[in-house]
């Protein structure tokens, strides 16, 4: 491996361990209403992209459809999210959250946002919150060039040539 690409590699490790924590520490907190982690990221999902059916939800979660029914079923029992029928195939149907769950995504996503504000307000310059600002710039333009696909290549694990299984 060349210095140049141990550079890029420890780049994308720290890259993936901060991003991934920031994630966790403001992930709302919605227990108390009843939202797991995995409802979250569904509901989430229907939040950013819009209605779909319960495949394209399934692809976008990296799950098999099978695994999501359960969930489906109890956050439409929940009125978080409502199903219709599909307006071309009337086999399928198209799910999209409720103005209940908007309401509190919304809500949650503010309040995150404040208390990121108030933390960035008071631990870091004007000049480092301008660089941060620019990071942010730079991790959107590393999102869009990202691959379709590119997490499911990304966690494959690789076993290393010489073992037995």
């Amino acid at each position: 491996m060349t210095s140049k690409s141990n550079e890029t590699l420890l780049c994308a490790t720290q890259l993936r361990r901060t991003v991934t924590l920031l994630a966790r520490s403001l992930r709302p907190k919605l227990q108390d209403q009843g939202i797991s982690t995995a409802k979250l990221s569904v509901l989430g999902h229907l939040r950013i992209s819009g209605d779909m059916t319960p495949t394209q939800l399934a692809a976008r979660e990296g799950v098999k459809i099978q695994s999501l029914t359960r969930l489906l079923a109890e956050l439409e029992a929940e009125k978080r999210i409502k199903r219709k029928q599909h307006p071309v195939d009337g086999r399928q149907s198209v799910l999209s959250l409720t103005h209940s769950s908007l309401r509190i995504l919304g809500s949650a996503a503010l309040q995150a946002e404040q208390s990121l504000a108030q933390v960035i307000a008071t631990a870091l310059t004007a000049t480092e919150v301008a660089q941060l600002q620019s990071a942010c710039l730079l991790l959107e333009r590393l999102v869009h060039a990202l691959p379709t696909g590119w997490a499911d290549t990304a966690l494959t694990v690789h076993k290393p040539h010489n073992t037995k299984e």
